[in-house]
């Protein structure tokens, strides 16, 4: 079983950007843990990070033609106005998708409110901390043995 992990802009500063809000731990801490918890599942996983919306949308694509059996994404700034990323999501329908967010986005700013790729995944993690991508590896676990 193949699961893909995909971070969105910024999410390779963690640890060192507002720190009050996404913790101490860095990028490569999350990427080990995510790791660790793949060998815990069974599974093989790639993580994917980049700041470029179109090499985001590239690898949703091509977890279809790697038949990735299930997606992990934490679009960043992307989640609040990429129709793009959307609608590869969307494109990608029969793999099971969580959209994660490591702060509590609800509870943040307005614009922070509203998700474009939340409708085209099923379902959303948040304000859990980087364990909430554990949780949601879990989640998708479970979808894909349903």
């Amino acid at each position: 079983m193949k699961l893909l992990v995909l971070n969105g802009p910024n999410i390779n500063f963690l640890g060192i950007r507002e720190k009050g809000i996404y913790g101490e731990q860095n990028y490569d801490s999350l990427v080990n843990m995510i790791q660790k918890k793949a060998e815990e599942l069974g599974v093989e996983v790639e993580v994917f990070q980049s700041n470029h919306e179109g090499e985001i949308i590239d690898k949703i694509q091509q977890a279809y033609y790697d038949q990735v059996d299930g997606i992990v994404i934490n679009p960043g700034a992307f989640t609040h106005y990429s129709y793009a990323v959307r609608d590869a999501l969307a494109s990608v329908a029969a793999i099971p998708k969580i959209e994660v967010h490591i702060s509590n986005v609800h509870t943040r700013e307005e614009f922070r409110h509203t998700s474009v790729t939340v409708p085209v995944c099923n379902g959303q993690v948040v304000g859990l901390g980087l364990k909430g991508y554990l949780y949601a590896m879990e989640a998708v676990m479970d979808m894909v043995q349903k």
